[in-house]
């Protein structure tokens, strides 16, 4: 599958949502709500953590060929 510059750089900002999410802190610099026992803190990076791996893979099957 043909994939054009445009959406190809689309793709590839993909991976700035992670970047931007982990890194404005005030975001998820909270206690509450827990999940399991663990503070929102924890749970949202982890939740990040297995996000990233498909985000990853979207963006390297979209590369050029």
């Amino acid at each position: 599958m043909a994939v054009t510059q445009g959406r190809r750089h689309a793709l590839r900002s993909l991976l700035l949502i992670p970047f931007v999410a982990t890194l404005t802190v005030p975001l998820y610099n909270a206690r509450q709500p827990y999940l399991w026992g663990f503070p929102f803190f924890y749970w949202y990076l982890f939740v990040w953590l297995l996000l990233l791996p498909p985000l990853i893979w979207i963006v390297y099957r979209s590369r050029d060929e």
